[in-house]
């Protein structure tokens, strides 16, 4: 069974080492950054870590949680009738021996098209407050799903954990899907 640790990394510190301008770089970095982080609190514990991070990328800039409505409601109304591209990156760490082993890691993308909601569908979906948490305030599998009209690419991506990345990366580790999945 799944168990959820949250990291504990300033993802600013992380991002200010990187050169601008390359969010797969970014949201690798990052994903591999909270797998490190999370493993030395493993003590005794076998099994597979999985660690991700995504960014949403409008016109070039790199877009994470919004944190406020008001940056919420500002994002929305310039993704509106727009297509944006949702990275995430992935890293797996082999830890069924007790203690870390080899790491392997994917990114996975996918375009987004926005419908093109009104002021007031906006509001009222920022009031929710659905949208402050992730990365370019929206999700795809939540309450923006009605405002999303089209995803080129791979949709896991898009919810921040690519299933075919995954399955490809237990792979690399020598583990196949069936034994994962059943």
């Amino acid at each position: 069974e799944p168990e959820v640790i949250a990291p504990e990394v300033d993802e600013e510190a992380v991002a200010a080492v990187l050169p601008p301008g390359d969010p797969a770089a970014l949201v690798q970095a990052l994903a591999c950054a909270k797998a490190e982080e999370v493993l030395p609190r493993l003590a005794g514990r076998r099994g597979l870590v999985l660690a991700c991070d995504s960014m949403f990328v409008l016109d070039g800039e790199v877009l994470g949680k919004p944190l406020r409505p008001e940056i919420a409601v500002a994002r929305w109304r310039a993704m509106r009738g727009r297509t944006g591209v949702l990275v995430t990156g992935h890293r797996l760490v082999d830890h069924r021996t007790g203690a870390p082993g080899e790491r392997v890691d994917a990114v996975a993308s996918a375009e987004v098209t926005f419908a093109e909601p009104t002021d007031r569908e906006i509001d009222a979906y920022i009031a929710t407050g659905e949208p402050l948490h992730v990365a370019g305030a929206f999700t795809l599998e939540g309450r923006a799903a009605p405002f999303i009209s089209r995803v080129v690419g791979d949709p896991h991506a898009v919810v921040g954990l690519s299933i075919a990345s995954l399955r490809l990366l237990a792979g690399r580790l020598g583990i196949g899907w069936d034994e994962l999945a059943g």
